[in-house]
Formats: structure tokens, sequence, C-alpha cells
């Protein structure tokens, strides 16, 4: 179980970095978009984030 849990967290590691290290000026600019949303919107696309997240869980048992 730990193994698992550090090999998802090393893979969700490097899918965060991917976009920064490819394109700095697109990921900056989507960046401060983000800035600019209210508390809500942002909850809502974590909430997004979290159900799409358990979708894939649950496809792959």
């Amino acid at each position: 179980m730990p193994d698992n849990l550090l090999t998802a967290l090393a893979l969700v590691l490097i899918i965060e970095g991917l976009f920064p290290f490819v394109s700095p000026a697109a990921w900056r600019q989507m960046f401060t978009g983000l800035l600019a949303l209210t508390d809500g919107q942002l909850r809502f696309f974590g909430l997004c984030a979290i159900l799409m997240g358990l979708a894939g869980l649950w496809l792959m048992a």
C-alpha cells in the first residue's frame, strides 16, 4: 500500500511538472487566469477534478 501511494504521488508530480516545463508562458497565463476566479469557481473545478479521479479509479477497479 505505501508503495502504491508513493508511486501515485510521483506520477502526480511528473504530470504537474510537464506543463510548466513544456510551455512556461502558457502555464503562467493559465495560472494568472486561475487567480481571477472566485472561491466558488475554484471549489467547483476542484470538485470536478475529485469526481473525475474517483470515476477513473472506479472504472479501473
